[in-house]
C-alpha cells in the first residue's frame, strides 16, 4: 500500500507521524522550518488525510509496517500520540529504519490497568468508541478538546486543530475505530528495551491525554532516552509553544 505523503528539504531523513484522527498537516509550519537542513517526509497514516483506509482490520504491528515500508533510508522518526506508539513500534520491529526517535505526547500504554495508573481510564476510551457511530464529528472534536487547556491560548489552539482535522474530508470511520482498538489494546512496554536508537522524549507539562508519569516511564525503560519538559503546554507542544519545541528538536537532531 503507498500512503500520501510531502516530501521537501534535502539532507539526512526527518519523518513526521501524526496522531489519531488527524493528517500530516498538523504539523503546520515544522516540515517547512525542518527542510532547511533535512529530507522532511509527512505521511498521512492509512484512512486519515490523502491516504486510502487499509483494506481489513489493522493493529499497531501492521501500521508500524506499512509506515516503515513508505521509508527507505535510515531516519529520525518523530511521532506525536498516536503516531509516538507507531513510531516506537517501528524502531522495535524494524530497528536499521530509525537513526533517532523523538515522541511528543506519547505512551506506551494510552490506557489504564491494574499495573498501569498513567492513563486514560478505559471506559473513557469506550465511550469515545461508542459515540464515534452516532456522531464521529463531535466525537472527534470533544477529544481535540482533551488536547489543549482552557485559557484563551489553548481555545485559539482548539480552533486550530478542529479547521485542520477536516481540510481533506473526515478521517474514515474504519481507520477511527482501527485507532481507537491499538490505543485501547496495544501495549509497548515489553518492547522498550529493545529499542536501542538515541531517543528524545518532548513532553507537555499539562498534557491531559498522556501525563508526564508515562513520559517519566519511557525515559527511565529506554536505553537512550532523555525527557524534556515542556511547561504550560498540553499534548501538542509543537503548536503551542512552537519555540520551545524547535529548540528542543534543534539540540537534540
Amino acid at each position: 500500500m503507498t500512503l500520501y505523503y510531502n516530501q521537501q528539504g534535502q539532507g539526512p531523513d526527518i519523518v513526521l507521524v501524526h496522531g489519531w484522527g488527524m493528517h500530516g498537516g498538523i504539523w503546520g509550519d515544522l516540515p517547512a522550518y525542518l527542510a532547511a537542513g533535512y529530507r522532511v517526509t509527512t505521511l498521512d497514516l492509512p484512512g486519515h488525510g490523502r491516504s486510502r483506509a487499509l483494506p481489513g482490520p489493522y493493529d499497531l504491528a501492521t501500521l508500524a509496517d506499512v509506515v516503515a515500508g513508505q521509508v527507505a533510508a535510515p531516519a529520525t522518526w518523530i511521532g506525536w500520540s498516536l503516531g509516538g506508539m507507531v513510531a516506537l513500534s517501528v524502531a522495535a520491529r524494524h530497528g536499521v529504519h530509525v537513526h533517532k526517535l523523538v515522541l511528543v505526547g506519547a505512551t506506551p500504554r494510552f490506557v489504564q490497568e491494574s499495573d498501569w495508573p498513567h492513563a486514560m481510564k478505559p471506559e473513557v476510551l469506550a465511550q469515545f468508541a461508542l459515540e464515534l457511530g452516532a456522531d464521529f464529528r463531535a466525537t472527534l472534536q470533544r477529544f481535540l478538546s482533551l488536547q489543549v487547556g482552557v485559557d484563551a491560548a489553548g481555545r485559539v489552539l482548539l480552533r486550530t486543530l478542529r479547521s485542520e482535522m477536516f481540510r481533506h474530508g473526515g478521517p474514515a470511520a474504519s481507520a477511527l475505530a482501527a485507532g481507537l482498538a491499538i490505543l485501547r489494546d496495544a501495549d509497548l512496554r515489553p518492547a522498550l528495551a529493545r529499542i536501542t536508537c538515541p531517543v528524545q522524549i518532548i513532553q507537555g507539562a499539562c498534557d491531559r491525554l498522556t501525563p508526564m508519569a508515562a513520559a517519566e516511564y519511557l525515559a527511565a525503560h529506554l536505553p537512550h532516552a532523555c525527557l524534556a519538559r515542556v511547561e504550560h503546554a498540553g499534548h501538542a507542544p509543537f503548536l503551542s509553544h512552537p519555540q520551545a519545541f524547535r529548540e528542543l528538536l534543534s539540540d537534540f537532531l
